[in-house]
């Protein structure tokens, strides 16, 4: 009689725990997704400014071009699946799609899907530069190039060996993922592993 109770104690036990672990589970991956958009002060000044007329915008410019220098999306140089050394700003002829993940990343793993259909879909006309974090240690080229292949995706992949892009950008979480204009300047920010339709709000601002 006891065994039974202890037997039937011990299973409550056991459902209590996985439907605690599922609980838990659910919130720290919603906690690591989003839905939402965080437009950069800049694109909102560059939206009042629309509304000036086109003689006051020249003027502007002319008078502060190092302004208009310094609003641009911080530059850094990475290098690419083949070795070679890219900077940022090479790919201002182009809105940005700008990314930084790891392929130990649970969520930014989770996002890869969406990135590589929306390279598909508009991958001649935006830039996609999506950053492996490459410390050496906890992730590797070797790492992150294996992962991308072993998925089939065919995104252009660079690496930040040096952390100079995370440096720059203050990436102390991921995935983080910048929306840049083709003059160069953000328009928009998103923390978290971005769903499909959030990433297509993000496009939608550049194109």
């Amino acid at each position: 009689m006891k065994k039974n109770k202890t037997f039937i104690l011990l299973a409550v036990l056991l459902v209590i725990l996985i439907g605690g672990a599922g609980f838990f589970y659910n919130k720290l991956s919603s906690a690591y997704k989003t839905d939402t958009l965080t437009e950069t002060s800049q694109a909102a000044e560059n939206e009042t400014e629309s509304e000036e007329t086109e003689d006051s915008q020249t003027s502007s410019e002319e008078t502060d071009s190092g302004e208009n220098a310094a609003e641009t999306a911080p530059d850094f140089t990475m290098t690419n699946a083949s070795g070679e050394e890219v900077k940022l700003s090479d790919f201002f002829d182009k809105p940005v799609v700008l990314n930084f993940w790891a392929s130990w990343c649970g969520p930014c793993k989770s996002e890869m899907p969406h990135f590589e259909d929306a390279y598909q879909k508009y991958g001649e006309d935006i830039n996609f530069v999506i950053v492996n974090l490459t410390d050496g240690a906890r992730e590797t080229v070797e790492n992150a190039s294996d992962f991308i292949e072993e998925q089939g995706y065919t995104f252009p992949l660079y690496f930040d060996t040096n952390t100079e892009g995370a440096m720059t950008y203050g990436t102390y979480s991921i995935p983080v993922t910048y929306f840049i204009g083709a003059d160069g300047v953000p328009v928009a920010q998103a923390n978290g592993a971005l769903d499909a339709a959030t990433l297509q709000k993000g496009l939608d601002m550049i194109q």
